[in-house]
This record gives C-alpha cells, structure tokens and sequence, in this order.
C-alpha cells in the first residue's frame, strides 16, 4: 500500500510538468483501453503523463517510440510502467544533484 501511496505522488508531482496537454483531443482520451503492460525501454524515446482533467478522467500514460511515429499507452498499473517510472525519477534527480 505505501508503494501505491508513493507512486501516486510521484505521478503527481511529474504530472505538474506535463506540458502537452494541449495536443489532447477536446472531449476524448488518447488512450481507447487500459494501454500495454510493457515496452521494451530501449524502443522509448519519450514518456508523456496525461493527468485526469475535464476532457478526460483516467490518467494516461504515453510513450513516443524512437522510430517516431508510434505512440502507445502503457498501463498505469502494470509492474512495468511503475519501474519504469520510478527508475526515470531517480535518474532525472541524480542528473539534477550533478
């Protein structure tokens, strides 16, 4: 339970710099399902987090692929995407203290 509280607050906290909100379509989700449970890290060149908001109430999580053209949702859920997450916070704090 303390790890779901604290990835909670993580996604919150990265969910403040989400700037791409404005590419979301009025009055629907850019994810149609739950979203993939993996995506082999090294295919991903960007991880994009949607919190929920008027036009869409489940939070998404969005990755561009390298080849650039391919966006998947993964699963907030999933094991995956949480340590996925995590270890992006943790490299982003160390770039950050250097």
């Amino acid at each position: 339970m303390k790890t779901f509280t604290a990835m909670v607050v993580i996604v919150c906290l990265l969910a403040v710099e989400v700037k791409s909100q404005a590419r979301a379509p009025k009055g629907r989700c850019l994810c149609a399902d739950q979203g993939v449970n993996m995506v082999p890290p090294k295919l991903i060149e960007k991880v994009e987090i949607l919190p929920p908001s008027p036009s869409c109430e489940n939070q998404e999580i969005v990755v561009t692929l390298k080849n650039g053209t391919e966006q998947k949702c993964l699963n907030p859920k999933s094991k995956f995407t949480q340590k996925y997450i995590m270890k992006a916070l943790k490299k982003r704090s160390l770039q950050k203290e250097a």
